[in-house]
């Protein structure tokens, strides 16, 4: 089954921040039209989007590579994201739907189930989703693309270790969408920011392979599982 057109992209995006091309590893057209199924053009199309993004760079005799972000960058998108979650937060108080308050609520007891369970890969995955979810209950396609962008690259630039107490952070989560769900802005913000803060703690900066050992040859994708998203409150 060959990747769909629009969906090269998110491919590549997600083969970047997963590891499996190394940052300043070249990306040619024909390595990635044949792994992917698809022709040059959105090939083409998705290295400009990837490089407007910060994902990839254009080097001189090279062509396109992927990005290699310096320490300063890693910290500075850690800190625009501590400022933009509690504004999307603030803003899901007053525009989320029934919806998605169905969403979050279910979102918190699957959490709070695991977390007594010490069910840690998959609080990861339903901590992604919950902070997927809140930012769509914003209803700004900005701030929600601005966020989306901000958790692909620092999911590709740092490891997050498991919170000591993950039922206290499940707490928190379930606090932010009493306030979202009160309408009350300013506390969803106040309690984002918190928790926002807390959660940078656990951050820990990847370092690059730096061995030079050659990559094996990249086989060609049969299918596709990127994109995964809450059905239901898509933006």
């Amino acid at each position: 089954m060959r990747i769909p057109a629009h969906s090269v992209c998110t491919a590549i995006r997600d083969d970047i921040v997963s590891g499996v091309y190394e940052r300043g590893s070249r990306l040619t057209e024909e390595l990635l039209a044949r792994r992917y199924g698809v022709s040059r053009v959105p090939v083409r199309e998705a290295l400009r989007t990837l490089e407007s993004e910060g994902f990839v760079v254009t080097r001189r005799h090279a062509g396109a590579c992927v990005a290699e972000p310096t320490e300063q960058e890693a910290a500075d998108l850690l800190e625009v994201r501590m400022l933009l979650e509690p504004l999307g937060a603030a803003r899901a108080a007053q525009r989320r739907t029934e919806a998605h308050l169905k969403v979050l609520r279910g979102l918190v007891r699957l959490g709070q189930e695991r977390a007594r369970r010490g069910e840690g890969e998959d609080l990861r995955s339903l901590g992604g989703w919950f902070h997927e979810t809140l930012a769509q209950a914003s209803g700004s396609p900005g701030l929600i693309a601005l966020l989306t962008q901000l958790r692909h690259k620092i999911a590709w630039m740092y490891a997050v270790e498991q919170p000591a107490r993950p039922v206290d952070s499940w707490v928190e989560h379930g606090a932010i969408v009493d306030a979202v769900a009160r309408g009350d802005a300013e506390r969803a913000r106040a309690l984002t920011a918190q928790h926002a803060e807390r959660a940078a703690g656990a951050h820990r900066l990847r370092r690059p392979d730096r061995t030079g050992r050659r990559a094996a040859p990249l086989p060609r994708v049969s299918s596709s599982q990127h994109g995964v998203n809450i059905a239901g409150v898509r933006h």
